[in-house]
């Protein structure tokens, strides 16, 4: 996500966009099912694909448009990821999260789109430990100063679970209850899983998490956790001087033992406060996507993430 288009991404956009009008004048019926008999589902991005595989079992076939160790935010759609949103019977996206889709979907999207944020509203952006300057105001346009990242509360992708199952039962009534069935599988799931965080981080030494970018608030919310995040919600952004002073002050007040950075973004941000702080660092994963050649699922690394923040606060 970034707040101003780039030249290359205005470029990338008119292609785009030329993209989908040569689908839309190639006539392509997207009500039609595929050779065997599934539903085709676009998801957007891992986690979202994650609950359309859950939801959908064995009666769909789920592409997800960011390929396993790319950044997401910045996703750009080639032609044959154009003509896969064109074709889908349902389409799971996330709106403001990636620009390229949205514009897609908003041109060839029409009633088989399911923006998740309708069904759970987002928190703002400054939720959780604000400061003055840089990371308060680091809010992406395209998100009106919403956090996107959902999905790290177990409850809310609950929630998320049970409405894909509605969107998959319209366009798919004969399996319909068994949508709802795996559904509901689903939340049990996740329901024990936000009862292990509890449980987990019921009692800690400590309180904040110190991340490399603030993805991690519906997380603290829901733990009772505070985070302070180097920068805002945009990844790739690279904090002032004055910025890097003020965490490492407020990770010294704190007595912070560790610095969290993620899997897809360099950990070069959280070495430096690391460093200043006499602190390690540890991978606190988002879970925007999966790496290549990963085994890990949705519940695996939130179970890596629940070890680490044990072992970061000083849980008992």
């Amino acid at each position: 996500m970034r707040n101003r288009p780039t030249p290359r991404a205005l470029v990338i956009g008119a292609a785009t966009a030329l993209a989908i009008g040569t689908l839309a004048a190639c006539g392509n019926d997207s009500s039609a099912g595929n050779a065997s008999g599934k539903v085709d589902v676009v998801a957007a991005f891992y986690p979202l694909q994650f609950v359309a595989e859950k939801v959908g079992g064995d009666a769909v076939d789920v592409t997800n448009l960011a390929k396993p160790g790319a950044e997401p935010h910045d996703l750009e759609l080639n032609p044959d990821q154009v003509a896969q949103i064109t074709d889908a019977k349902v389409i799971v996206y996330l709106k403001g999260f990636q620009p390229a889709v949205d514009e897609a979907i908003e041109q060839q999207g029409g009633d088989r789109a399911f923006d998740v944020s309708s069904a759970v509203p987002l928190l703002d952006a400054t939720a959780g430990h604000e400061h003055e300057g840089e990371a308060a105001t680091e809010e992406p346009e395209s998100t009106g100063g919403k956090d996107p990242h959902i999905w790290l509360d177990p409850t809310r992708l609950a929630t998320i679970g049970d409405k894909v199952a509605e969107r998959l039962g319209q366009a798919d009534p004969d399996r319909a209850a068994d949508y709802t069935a795996r559904a509901a599988t689903l939340r049990s799931e996740l329901e024990t899983l936000d009862k292990e965080y509890a449980e987990g981080l019921k009692t800690c030494q400590r309180r904040e998490i110190v991340t490399s970018h603030s993805a991690f608030g519906y997380l603290a919310e829901r733990y009772n956790l505070e985070q302070i995040g180097i920068t805002g919600l945009t990844p790739e952004a690279e904090p002032s001087p004055q910025r890097l002073a003020e965490v490492a002050e407020e990770a010294k007040e704190h007595k912070a033992t560790t610095i969290f950075f993620e899997t897809l973004v360099s950990p070069k941000v959280a070495d430096t406060i690391a460093q200043e702080v006499g602190a390690k660092t540890a991978v606190l994963d988002p879970i925007e996507g999966l790496q290549a050649g990963s085994t890990d699922d949705y519940f695996s690394v939130m179970r890596k993430n629940l070890a680490t923040l044990q072992t970061a606060l000083g849980c008992t």
